[in-house]
């Protein structure tokens, strides 16, 4: 019995959902008294060991070159045995783009309960019940599983990082990998100084800025908070802004401690995808924008005046000159 952690990587490097990921797994191995082990595949340059901190104490990795590329069917293939071979009765993924593909795949082969898009830590004072964001994050569901082996997707930012002491123990995984039925012939890497799903500060515009060539002033802020930029859908329609940096309904959708959006009037489609950010703040000229009903702050001025003054104030903040 034991509770496993997908360690979910990029470039060979771990995710900084990963390190949320191995915060709650381990403080649910501490729940049901049992201990917390992560597993990884393929090759990793970060100190894996170092992930003992988050409170895991083994570490499986698999280093096979079929899974230098995420497959996921190879990968659900591959967690599964080792799942098996651990004694895995709680399995936690972060529920991005991998943890979406990969969770429900070895829930199938695994015959586990899923519950994708977790936001607290399970209740396990009479069962086992796990509680979700429902209906685009309007709602929250308690969701009982029932199942031997279960499977937990934790939303983004949805769980603190809790770092201690401690190292864990890298052991290798031997597993009969085959090449899987996808080729990646290339790839596009989106730009920018912070991935926009693992962002902490958002800084996000829509139409209210008028055109592409205004948006330095949205950059400006972004880079003084240490922000990934983001944008409305008629934006990225428009081509004002790459398609990755649309955060909504049909785009990302996103729970940054901050989200910044500005000429943004706020269309339900929008707040589907933000609503789950801890504290908005809106600017926006119009004082009936919709989006000022879902904001904690908001400033009701022309963004080409506020910008200026917002990014000054916090480059005298942070003794920037």
């Amino acid at each position: 019995m034991s509770v496993l952690i997908f360690i979910d990587t990029t470039d060979g490097h771990v995710k900084k959902a990963t390190l949320e990921a191995l915060s709650y797994g381990s403080k649910i191995a501490e729940q049901l008294g049992t201990t917390a082990e992560g597993v990884v595949l393929g090759t990793v340059k970060d100190d894996l060991a170092a992930l003992g901190q988050y409170g895991v104490k083994t570490i499986h990795q698999v280093a096979a070159e079929a899974l230098s590329q995420p497959d996921a069917q190879v990968y659900s293939k591959v967690l599964a045995e080792v799942a098996t071979a651990t004694g895995a009765t709680v399995i936690v993924f972060s529920n991005n783009l991998n943890g979406k593909a990969i969770a429900p795949r070895l829930s199938a082969r695994l015959k586990a309960g899923l519950v994708s898009g977790a936001v607290a830590l399970p209740d396990t004072s009479n069962g086992f019940v796990v509680k979700k964001n429902v209906f685009s994050g309007k709602a929250f569901a308690n969701i009982s599983v029932t199942t031997a082996v279960k499977i937990i997707a934790l939303n983004p930012n949805a769980y603190q990082v809790v770092a201690g002491e401690g190292t864990a123990t890298v052991a290798s995984f031997a597993s009969n990998v085959t090449a899987g039925k996808i080729k990646v012939t290339s790839s596009t890497k989106a730009s920018g100084e912070v991935p926009l799903t693992e962002a902490e500060v958002v800084v996000s515009a829509g139409r209210g800025m008028k055109g592409p060539e205004n948006w330095g002033m949205v950059e400006d802020l972004a880079k003084v908070l240490h922000a990934a930029t983001a944008c409305s859908r008629p934006v990225a329609d428009a081509h004002w802004r790459p398609h990755h940096e649309h955060v909504g309904q049909t785009g990302i959708a996103i729970a940054p401690n901050l989200y910044i959006a500005i000429g943004i009037s706020g269309a339900i489609q929008h707040l589907a995808g933000v609503n789950r950010s801890k504290v908005i703040v809106v600017i926006n000229k119009d004082a009936e924008a919709p989006f000022f009903k879902a904001a904690d702050y908001g400033i009701v001025g022309d963004a080409f005046e506020v910008l200026p003054k917002f990014t000054a104030a916090v480059k005298k903040l942070k003794g920037i000159a």
